[in-house]
């Protein structure tokens, strides 16, 4: 994987530089105009933050059940790309709602279940930072928490009446509409991937400096 990353960064630049184009050629939503285009990155972000909430439930599971420090560094590498991709749903959806609800913020199930798990993993990293000695594993119980939330925040708008359009509506796209959506989903997701495997290599090491540090002081 270490030799692909140089790779998947030169694709990622390229898919990332002609989205626009590719976003700009698509046909104007029939109700919401121009705005809606936020979409196609907006909810390619959201895809981001679902992905890396599994990452971090799947390390955070291993972890507690086999004390892996690899699976330990993959979750922590996760639940910092839930925030980060969290954040850009954040900002890309009150710009979006506010001028297609007239909202910056409908406090509706989609929303705020989003908002829920983020706020979650927030949690997570700051547990891993001020929690003291011993709280890998209790943020590992939160990690693994907060990936159960995936699936409640991806079907609340098909369980309560919300401003959000139903799960349905996405294959229910016209190509034109459809290929920019899954295009950018892939560059996201493809970003993804390099970032998590850049922070859990990083976050391997930080944990190996660190094992030294205490051998040399004991």
């Amino acid at each position: 994987m270490k030799t692909m990353v140089p790779v998947l960064v030169v694709v990622l630049a390229a898919m990332f530089g002609y989205a626009p184009f590719l976003i700009g050629g698509a046909p104007y939503e029939s109700t919401m105009g121009l705005v809606q285009k936020i979409f196609y990155f907006h909810f390619a972000a959201w895809m981001g933050m679902f992905a890396a909430a599994g990452v971090c439930g799947w390390g955070s599971a291993v972890y507690l059940f086999k004390r892996r420090k690899s699976a330990d560094a993959l979750a922590v590498a996760g639940a910092e790309l839930v925030v980060v991709f969290g954040i850009i749903g954040l900002i890309t959806g009150p710009l979006w709602g506010r001028k297609a609800w007239g909202v910056w913020w409908p406090w509706d199930a989609r929303a705020t279940s989003a908002l829920v798990m983020w706020l979650i993993y927030v949690s997570y990293l700051l547990l891993r930072r001020f929690g003291g000695p011993g709280s890998e594993r209790l943020a590992a119980a939160v990690g693994l928490f907060g990936m159960f939330n995936v699936p409640f925040v991806y079907w609340s708008v098909n369980l309560w009446r919300t401003l959000h359009p139903k799960t349905t509506v996405i294959p229910t796209l016209p190509v034109s509409m459809g290929l920019p959506l899954w295009f950018s989903t892939v560059a996201f997701l493809g970003l993804f991937t390099v970032l998590l495997t850049l922070r859990r290599r990083l976050e391997e090491r930080r944990t190996d400096l660190e094992t030294l540090h205490l051998a040399l002081e004991e």
